[in-house]
């Protein structure tokens, strides 16, 4: 018996606002992650349907970016009201493709909404400068305008949040897109976009083209001279290769890509928060998610007693299918990304790590991994140096604040951090010296649609959310007048 929230998708390619199949003939399965069944089929785009999608985009751009941004705002908001009056079936069928329980599905939900909302706002306050050149001779006039059309690749693991923290800043500044929803996940992208078709966005302005050919029909799209901007969430080795294809035509580049955070907790940290923050920065969205910590430092003389308590935090943690009342881990997202993190936490106890809580596969259907806890972990082990994507925390001791930010920084990465204590000025002091675009004190979660989210190092390029992301779909134009 299919599920509600499924049978109500459209499952076909939305290109210049008709929903239609793929030229080939095309579709691919999606599966549910916590009883390896099939959901639904959906037609998976072509070379071609990905082409006629820019085409698509290219033709709606200049109606769309002529609009005032009053009308750009009103359709925002009334997109943003339309997904939290059906928040719960949204976010039931964000659990039925990516795994995670319902209550942070219903969580994600919102956070993607207010993304719709924050935008909305941004989108009539883009504003231009005037000034007269220090010689005198004229004035200096600068004007923002959209860049034009914006590809989108987002990923499975925060499939409706992802979608509109690029299509919202998009939207607001005049752009029309291209939506290419990670091939695990794109049920709630297709029905995102029925969200927006009937809160007023005209044909054209937002396409979106699931595929199985992600990576020939991304490249296609880069290498039109339509295509002006791309935005990419997902690992730093398929960004490298966007951001070398995307070169070919300069095309502007958003790149949310992998994290190895770290949470480091000093020794005068209150133990009782910094247990909670490890669990929500752990276990939030069962570790799948580029800001989940990956390391966790904690200085020796807490540091048994940290370790104790989180340990039997993680063993009480109730997993299941998301659905289930009561549940608070799902399954991962697919049988390879749970081979993955058994085999980083079987190397690490080869080496000589402990394991406190967990460490093992949940036998049946599903792909579910128990909350793990290791100790002991050896400096060099992969588990170290490797994104987990899943529920697994490493913990290392230090003795020093010098140490702990050498062991932090000693990575490619730089996307957020945590640091627990009591003395603000003392994290505020580590928080300086870390080298990551985003920095939780005394938090699990730092994510907010009215701040600028990304990385430094090899975590990415530009920012998504705040004024900043609205900033990444506009092009400043100098004008030189004389009066």
């Amino acid at each position: 018996m299919p599920h509600p929230e499924v049978s109500q998708v459209k499952t076909g390619l939305h290109i210049g606002g008709q929903w239609r199949e793929a030229s080939d003939g095309g579709r691919f399965e999606v599966r549910d992650p916590a009883t390896e069944e099939v959901l639904a089929e959906v037609a998976s785009a072509s070379v071609a349907d990905a082409l006629e999608a820019v085409d698509a985009a290219y033709r709606a751009g200049p109606a769309w970016a002529a609009t005032s941004p009053r009308q750009r705002s009103d359709v925002l908001r009334r997109a943003f009201d339309l997904l939290m009056e059906r928040k719960e079936a949204f976010a039931r069928l964000i659990v039925l493709e990516s795994g995670k329980a319902l209550a942070e599905a219903r969580g994600e939900v919102i956070y993607a909404a207010e993304f719709l909302r924050w935008y909305s706002e941004e989108a009539v306050r883009i504003q231009g400068e005037v000034s007269q050149a220090p010689g005198g001779a004229n004035r200096i006039l600068v004007v923002r305008q959209p860049i034009g059309v914006a590809v989108f690749v987002t990923p499975w693991n925060f499939p409706a949040a992802m979608a509109t923290r690029k299509i919202g800043p998009a939207l607001a500044a005049g752009c029309t897109v291209v939506l290419k929803p990670a091939s695990e996940t794109p049920l709630t992208a297709l029905a995102m976009a029925e969200i927006f078709e009937e809160a007023g966005v005209p044909a054209g302005v937002i396409n979106v083209v699931p595929s199985r050919k992600s990576g020939e029909v991304v490249k296609a799209m880069l290498q039109d001279p339509r295509v002006r901007k791309l935005s990419f969430t997902g690992s730093t080795e398929i960004g490298r290769v966007l951001l070398e294809q995307a070169a070919q035509n300069v095309v502007k580049c958003s790149m949310e890509l992998g994290g190895n955070a770290p949470f480091i907790v000093l020794e005068d940290a209150d133990l009782e928060v910094a247990v909670a923050s490890a669990m929500v920065a752990k276990l939030r969205n069962g570790g799948e998610s580029c800001t989940a910590a990956n390391r966790f430092y904690v200085a020796r003389a807490v540091a048994e007693e940290f370790s104790m308590r989180f340990a039997q935090a993680m063993a009480a943690v109730r997993i299941g299918p998301g659905l289930e009342e009561g549940v608070q881990l799902g399954p991962l997202v697919n049988r390879s990304t749970l081979d993955k993190v058994h085999q980083l936490v079987t190397e690490a106890v080869e080496q000589g790590a402990r394991v406190l809580t967990g460490g093992k596969i949940r036998a049946g259907k599903g792909y579910f991994y128990e909350p793990t806890l290791l100790t002991g972990v050896r400096p060099d082990a992969a588990i170290l140096h490797r994104e987990i994507f899943g529920p697994v925390a490493p913990i290392c001791v230090f003795d020093s604040i010098d140490e702990v930010i050498r062991l932090a920084n000693d990575t490619a990465f730089g996307l957020v951090s945590f640091v627990h204590s009591q003395d603000l000025g003392k994290a505020l002091h580590v928080a300086e010296r870390i080298e990551a675009g985003m920095v939780g004190i005394n938090r699990g979660v730092v994510s907010d649609p009215a701040a600028p989210f990304g990385g430094w190092k090899q975590s990415g390029v530009g920012r998504e959310g705040g004024h900043d992301g609205l900033l990444e779909y506009l092009e400043s134009k100098y004008i030189c007048a004389s009066w």
